[in-house]
């Protein structure tokens, strides 16, 4: 199980129904995309940092394990508008208001990724994606999903399986037998792959699977008391925002 995953399935938010929290996570992150970046986005950024490491009780360790990486996509994308290529100052000189650009585009992105972690750390997506198909989704798309997500984790498994024979084979010891022992583990691993998934489907059949996949979804009711506060936050953080805004007179 990946760590967002089991982090997702020990939340204190667990058993709350996955639109509770799509309120609250995708709602912020709608704002840190539509408001502007100061004081928007940064307000949007301190509001989903406090609700994950406080009422969601996301350790905070392994919130940055997960925020790092779409933090770096996030700089990365940033670092890009400092710079513009060609022109009468050079190839590559600095771009004009590039540092304020690079900036508002930071806080945008990493507040609405903290927003977009928020519902990830609270709603494993094996109470979201079954839901799905009361919303309108084909069942046969959520059916892919939901064989997909799972086999997504076996493989994993066997890649790390893998990996721990290779190491106590010494099979990386040298560059030469890294390299060997990655395609060696690219081709077992895509075998496994196959007859996973030809195990799987003898399984369906000898089931009489009919074209759909019926799973026990836990119990879980609207809170209209949670949506109402998310509600209230998300307008408040707007609120608060356009009247930080305005010049002070």
């Amino acid at each position: 199980m990946l760590p967002i995953d089991a982090a997702a399935h020990s939340s204190r938010w667990r058993r709350r129904h996955p639109l509770d929290k799509a309120v609250l996570g995708l709602g912020l992150t709608v704002l840190a995309v539509s408001l502007p970046p100061w004081p928007g986005a940064a307000l949007v950024l301190v509001t989903a940092l406090t609700a994950l490491l406080g009422p969601a009780g996301v350790p905070a360790r392994r919130l940055w394990r997960a925020y790092r990486v779409p933090l770096g996509f996030c700089v990365t994308g940033a670092v890009t508008l400092l710079v513009q290529v060609g022109g009468p100052e050079g190839f590559v000189s600095p771009a004009a208001g590039g540092p304020a650009r690079a900036g508002e585009l930071l806080l945008r992105t990493s507040a609405a990724s903290l927003g977009v972690l928020l519902f990830a750390f609270t709603t494993p997506m094996s109470d979201l994606l079954p839901r799905l198909v009361r919303v309108g989704v084909p069942a046969p798309v959520v059916d892919v999903a939901l064989v997909t997500y799972r086999m997504s984790f076996l493989l994993l498994d066997a890649v790390r399986r893998i990996r721990e024979a290779q190491a106590a084979r010494l099979g990386h010891t040298t560059r030469a037998a890294a390299w060997r022992s990655l395609a060696g583990l690219g081709a077992t691993a895509f075998v496994r792959a196959f007859d996973r998934a030809a195990k799987l489907q003898a399984g369906l059949a000898g089931r009489g699977y009919d074209g759909t996949l019926r799973v026990l979804v836990p119990e879980a009711r609207v809170s209209p008391r949670f949506v109402a506060v998310s509600v209230a936050v998300l307008a408040a953080l707007s609120v608060l925002t356009f009247a930080l805004e305005r010049p002070l007179s």
